[in-house]
């Protein structure tokens, strides 16, 4: 994994800066500031409503009000409709995962276009999935919730976009299955995919990711390293509530 400090000493990737956001007069985002560097893969720990999701939201521009900087690559997204946030490189992957169930598993793979050079082809994904293979022509209703992960998550790399936002990805599966995402998160980070992940099971999380930021009231509070997680053990049980 990538060291801080070697992280530290380049630009990020991606920064974010003084991030507001609203739903309605709701608001739910008060000033978030992290940052994520090329390769790296970090995680957003939080209890429920601590603003993790939201935080994703805002940055791929799905927040209905928004302001402040997110920097990616230079380049300013605040104020941009997501599918130019798209085409600069970034997918998400809802908690929902927002599988088509009038569709088959092939159709649900094909759908989405290709926004940058690059993308995993139909054959990568399934080498990657491969029980996406042998259920190529069932419907997204009829899939285990780890399949229907493994589509959204398969379905993202088809588009080319190497910066990836994925909201609760192990929520609800089973050991193995979790276990499986494990693997695949480690294997795009060897491919140079850089990741923010949202996630609740911190022990999950510290298996793939290189930092933490922990968000509380729409605030990121802390950043603990992955390096120096085992010390900080009972602040992040005060944290998490768990």
């Amino acid at each position: 994994m990538n060291s801080p400090a070697l992280a530290a000493s380049a630009a990020p990737e991606l920064a974010v800066r003084n991030l507001e956001g609203w739903y309605g007069e709701s608001h739910v985002l008060h000033g978030i500031n992290f940052d994520v560097h090329a390769g790296e893969v970090v995680t957003l720990l939080g209890r429920n409503g601590a603003g993790k999701t939201s935080t994703l939201r805002a940055i791929m521009g799905l927040l209905p009000r928004r302001q402040g900087s997110v920097s990616f690559a230079g380049r300013e997204l605040v104020g941009l409709p997501p599918r130019h946030i798209a085409k600069a490189g970034i997918a998400y992957c809802p908690e929902e995962r927002g599988i088509f169930s009038s569709l088959s598993v092939d159709e649900n793979l094909m759908l989405p276009p290709m926004v940058k050079p690059g993308g995993l082809s139909r054959e990568q994904v399934l080498d990657m999935f491969p029980n996406l293979r042998e259920r190529l022509g069932s419907q997204g209703t009829k899939l285990s919730g780890g399949e229907q992960q493994m589509l959204a998550i398969g379905r993202i790399l088809r588009t080319g976009a190497k910066f990836l936002l994925l909201d609760e990805p192990t929520e609800g599966l089973a050991p193995v299955i979790v276990q499986q995402i494990g693997r695949t998160l480690a294997m795009l980070k060897g491919q140079g995919f850089t990741i923010v992940l949202v996630e609740q099971n911190f022990r999950f999380a510290a298996s793939v990711a290189d930092r933490h930021y922990v968000v509380e009231q729409g605030r990121v509070i802390d950043m603990i390293p992955n390096a120096e997680l085992a010390a900080n053990t009972a602040k992040l049980h005060a944290y998490l509530g768990v």
